[in-house]
């Protein structure tokens, strides 16, 4: 079949090639029985509407916005935190129109989603900061929004209180007696496995402010604690070298853990030793997700409230959009989110006699 144009429908009804554009685009300039005739024809001769390419050039805008993510798409479906996250995005978004359009950091052969994909302004969520997809969106002078990225002053933020969480989490604990620690933390990139020395980490920021509020409380106690550190999704990793760690005579009688969902490995290796939460080990995550709740016993775990975050981020984004547009400018908005210690049943008192 010869492919339906607007020029097609306009010889059908007989009015101009613009008229019927305006049917389309800017339905206010013509008669409500004007435009029902030529939507009426255009149904009739199969047309879709406008070309969204040759709109978005006409325009000057896609109606997408992106959002950065780390080297693997996967992390958005399969992770509950990412997920709820993204799902607050798209409903702050909705009423707007626009489209969400998820890139990865890595590239594809010839293709960088971040220097290629069409999108009005991205959301960069959580990525590695040595990752070159931060830089290209820059370079594009894209409006952006960084959520739980270091701060950039002239780039909009939504972060959580990470470090106070991550304090709160370890003093609970040293109130509770203990006093040999072990941490697992998540990170893409670099050293996996057993870290003798996390400061010399390329680390996100969520990771290196949890880090940070943990050694607040832990150092000046006189703790030196094992480090463990795996990709987020790697719980089998965490178990792995977790259940290592338990095995030793000197085993720690806590853990630290960077996610509830790296938690959850710990909390696996304690069952292949046969080990009692909390009476043997305690765990503590971070997070507040649906796995904090799922797990037996109930985990306790640092609370953030990521349909907030998500909303705070879709905000700031549409509202740098409006700015980049023309709109009335303004400060730059920097949103600190709080976290909380939500203590469940997976924390309990140092053992009293050696193990």
């Amino acid at each position: 079949m010869p492919r339906v144009t607007l020029q097609t429908i306009a010889d059908r009804v007989g009015v101009s090639r613009m008229t019927v554009s305006n049917a389309f685009s800017r339905p206010d300039q013509l008669s409500p029985a004007l435009r029902e005739r030529i939507l009426a024809a255009a149904q009739d001769l199969g047309y879709v509407g406008p070309d969204p390419t040759a709109r978005a050039l006409a325009k000057g805008t896609t109606g997408a916005v992106g959002i950065l993510l780390t080297d693997s798409l996967r992390y958005a479906f399969t992770d509950l935190v990412a997920g709820g996250f993204l799902a607050a995005i798209a409903g702050e978004l909705a009423p707007t129109g626009l489209a969400i359009t998820l890139l990865t950091s890595a590239a594809a052969g010839d293709v960088v989603p971040a220097r290629d994909v069409a999108i009005d302004g991205a959301v960069v969520y959580s990525c590695d900061p040595i990752s070159p997809a931060v830089s290209w969106l820059r370079r594009r002078n894209l409006p952006m929004v960084f959520v739980d990225q270091d701060r950039v002053d002239d780039v909009a933020s939504v972060n959580i209180a990470d470090r106070e969480g991550a304090r709160a989490a370890a003093q609970h604990l040293i109130d509770l007696g203990h006093r040999r620690f072990a941490i697992a933390m998540n990170g893409e990139n670099g050293r996996h496995g057993f870290i003798t020395d996390p400061s010399t980490l390329i680390e996100g920021h969520a990771s290196h402010q949890r880090r940070l509020g943990w050694s607040d409380v832990l150092e000046p106690a006189g703790v030196k604690p094992a480090f463990l550190r795996h990709p987020l999704e790697k719980t089998e990793d965490v178990r792995r070298d977790a259940r290592i760690l338990l095995a030793a005579e000197d085993r720690p009688t806590a853990f630290l853990c960077f996610s509830d969902t790296t938690a959850v490995g710990v909390r696996q290796a304690a069952e292949d030793l046969r080990l009692r939460v909390p009476e043997d080990l305690s765990i503590v995550g971070f997070d507040d997700g649906p796995d904090a709740v799922r797990m037996q016993p109930a985990l306790t775990t640092v609370r953030q409230d990521v349909v907030a975050k998500g909303q705070a981020a879709a905000a700031a984004l549409t509202e740098a959009i409006r700015r980049s547009r023309g709109g009335p400018a303004g400060p730059v908005p920097h949103i600190m989110l709080p976290t909380e210690l939500v203590i469940r049943d997976s924390s309990g008192p140092a053992p009293r006699t050696p193990v």
